[in-house]
């Protein structure tokens, strides 16, 4: 059984994404002008994560695009997989970002600090916070309440961002405050380090996924339902596998059996546990049950197992 995403479902989404991309380009205006201002290395590595961010967000609207292709020929399980890429691609860029703010962090720090205009910046970089806090916390709401991955990981990309700013924000007003310049360096490298960790999360979700990476809750969720109506029904099950393939959870099973129990009623039993199934999952779900006689499935997977080995 498979619970499609629906056309108001789609638009949302893509609604979503392109407010995302579109706020970036602000965000990003505003910063370089902030910089321009001040010549804070803080604001400039802000800016250059948001440049970052302004490349992830156009492979994730891609990837989201690409993501609610239908199955076709070539594709017979869709597209959703390019979730799990463009969480890695995003998780990359971050991770890159990072590196860059500490590079430039310490080689102002070095080469000797001027800053002008504090105020004025740090005022902008602040707004920009502000609106980048709202905005991801939007799209992480919106990504989990519809299961796209994309756009969860868009969103935290974009909660990263308002993070830094709020760092840079942080900086610069105790700077302000002191007159102690290398405060500047020294925040915008501690900002990029917390950047760096959600990179590295972003990127291990991505490998996960792509590897088909088990999720336990979801397993537990599964067998509840199969124990509880199997018991029920007196037959039996095995050989449950599942995978999240970015947007759809997949799950295959063994229903057993008894060998006098006409296929109509097995069959009518085997589709009420997939839709009870993708029920308790509250997610889209792609079900599928293979019918078993309880009696001699041991033997035929045996004698199965024997032949694929003997060629």
């Amino acid at each position: 059984m498979a619970a499609s995403t629906t056309p108001k479902e789609s638009d949302l989404l893509r609604y979503s994404m392109g407010l995302s991309l579109g706020v970036g380009f602000f965000m990003l205006g505003m910063k370089v002008f902030a910089f321009w201002l001040t010549g804070s290395v803080a604001i400039l590595s802000d800016a250059a994560e948001s440049v970052v961010h302004v490349v992830a967000v156009s492979f994730a609207a891609y990837s989201l695009w690409l993501s609610q292709k239908p199955a076709d020929r070539s594709h017979h399980y869709g597209h959703d997989k390019i979730a799990f890429f463009s969480a890695g691609f995003e998780g990359a860029m971050i991770v890159l970002a990072a590196i860059y703010i500490i590079f430039v962090s310490i080689h102002k720090w070095l080469t000797g600090l001027k800053l002008e205009n504090l105020g004025s910046g740090t005022l902008l970089i602040l707004a920009a916070a502000i609106i980048n806090a709202l905005l991801g916390g939007y799209l992480v709401w919106v990504g989990k309440k519809h299961q796209s991955l994309i756009l969860e990981a868009n969103g935290k990309h974009v909660l990263t961002d308002s993070w830094t700013s709020f760092g840079v924000v942080a900086g610069l007003s105790l700077a302000l405050l002191t007159g102690w310049l290398p405060l500047d360096p020294l925040l915008a490298i501690v900002v990029a380090l917390n950047i760096l960790w959600t990179g590295g999360k972003l990127m291990r979700q991505s490998v996960g996924g792509l590897m088909d990476e088990g999720d336990p809750e979801v397993e537990s969720k599964i067998k509840k339902v199969l124990e509880e109506m199997t018991s029920e029904a007196g037959i039996g099950y095995h050989g449950l596998r599942h995978r999240n393939a970015g947007n759809t959870v997949w799950v295959e099973f063994h229903l057993l059996f008894p060998r006098t129990t006409l296929l109509e009623s097995a069959h009518a039993l085997a589709t009420r546990i997939e839709e009870r199934i993708e029920r308790e999952l509250h997610l889209r779900a792609e079900v599928t049950s293979h019918l078993e006689t309880l009696e001699d499935h041991h033997e035929i997977h045996t004698r199965a197992h024997h032949q694929d080995f003997s060629g």
